[in-house]
């Protein structure tokens, strides 16, 4: 009995010992981020990647949000060895390329034949001078959002997902009586104006701004008609656009998918009573249905990574389908786009039950707002001062493009 006893404890041992083992096998991978004990999707995402790789142990690193990029920037320059970075702003990936702290991705994405396609265009805004250097894992796109109640009380056919902006207008016109405007546009450039980006091929950075004519002279008519609040009115008012669509008197609105969390929580609160749903934007002549833009959270390899073949795994799987499932689990945006996405997504209590608000879930191509270039800062000061200029009638349409272009003259810039 002693010796099955003693037999007994010393494998007990033994296997103590090789569960010791195994877990100090583990792999630590480190991700610098942001806001990470508090950010419902990074919290999701570790969760299920190690889950998917349980020898990984995944290590948030966690910067301030206000001072993420500067930061990182001093960590990068102090030969931090951190294997993925999470990109919070573009600038910030040219920037850190520039100084030589962004690996490049293509040998990885050629070696593992990774398909980009889910990605659905965003991963374009990453990728500098011809190499790609981060992948996008969220994107806020931008959808119309519509008052159901307002419809159906008029008597007209909701907003489809594959609209036109002239049919938009039309439609904004029709629903324009007894109090309600037919839409509502915000005071911000890329409530106007952005949905140039939509086509794949204009940026708001190609120093060519022609092609804005048609959505300001678009927007004016609707002004103009009394189909939308006016831009003077809203600027003095301050009257911030998600108040303005759950006080119920506005039949659509264009706006960033972030929205929709906003509108959920005011029906849960009480604060709007009124059903609503989403569609896909208008798309203009030419440009595919589904066609909208938006902003991008990325990741990126750090060039002095510890592990990098590691931090490709785990980019690999954050911005692929099951990373992206994760993200969509707590009712974030992921970049990338696939139907079993889109059903956790819609799936999300208190989102839109109609087929409709669905399948805008599924974007055939998101434009950038702001492309990745050199001279970026200098090009959004002119583009939203003249802006501005335009919306308030101090400059017409066509004198504001003319000035935007004069201006971009005088700095001597050059499209890339």
């Amino acid at each position: 009995m002693k010796k099955l006893l003693s037999l007994i404890l010393a494998v007990m041992m033994l296997l103590s010992v090789a569960s010791f083992a195994l877990a100090e096998e583990k792999q630590v991978l480190t991700v610098v981020t942001w806001d990470a004990n508090t950010t419902p999707y990074l919290v999701a995402q570790e969760t299920a990647f190690e889950a998917a790789y349980p020898n990984v142990d995944l290590q948030y690193i966690d910067v301030a949000s206000q001072d993420y990029a500067i930061k990182v920037g001093t960590m990068l320059s102090g030969n931090d060895t951190s294997d993925v970075i999470m990109v919070k702003g573009d600038s910030d990936l040219l920037t850190w390329k520039q100084q030589g702290y962004a690996a490049s991705l293509d040998e990885y994405i050629a070696k593992d034949n990774y398909d980009l396609s889910g990605l659905v265009g965003t991963e374009v805004n990453y990728n500098i001078d011809g190499q790609q250097y981060a992948l996008p894992f969220r994107s806020d796109f931008w959808v119309l959002f519509y008052n159901k109640d307002l419809f159906d009380a008029a008597g007209v056919a909701y907003p489809t997902n594959d609209m036109t902006w002239e049919q938009y207008a039309e439609l904004a016109k029709t629903m324009t009586k007894d109090g309600v405007y037919g839409t509502h546009y915000h005071t911000w450039l890329s409530c106007v104006a952005n949905w140039t980006v939509c086509d794949g091929v204009n940026t708001l950075a190609d120093l060519q701004y022609d092609d804005m004519k048609y959505f300001y002279d678009l927007y004016f008519d609707l002004e103009d008609a009394g189909a939308t609040r006016a831009y003077s009115e809203l600027k003095a008012s301050g009257l911030h656009y998600s108040a303005a669509f759950a006080n119920g008197d506005i039949a659509m609105m264009p706006m960033g998918y972030w929205y929709l969390s906003t509108l959920i929580g005011y029906n849960n609160d009480g604060v709007c009573n009124f059903n609503w749903g989403i569609t896909a934007v208008p798309n203009a002549e030419g440009v595919a249905a589904g066609s909208t833009f938006g902003n991008l959270t990325g990741a990126m390899i750090n060039a002095k990574a510890k592990n990098p073949d590691l931090a490709w795994t785990y980019i690999s799987w954050l911005c692929g389908e099951e990373g992206a499932k994760a993200t969509a689990s707590t009712g974030t945006r992921p970049a990338y786009v696939s139907e079993d996405v889109a059903a956790i997504m819609s799936s999300v209590a208190g989102f839109p039950t109609d087929d409709a608000s669905k399948a805008a879930l599924l974007p055939s191509y998101v434009g950038m707002e702001w492309p990745v270039v050199d001279y970026l800062a200098q090009i959004k000061t002119i583009v939203e001062e003249t802006h501005t200029a335009i919306m308030t009638r101090e400059l017409t349409v066509e004198e504001g493009i003319e000035e935007m272009h004069e201006r971009i003259e005088d700095e001597g810039l050059v499209a890339e």
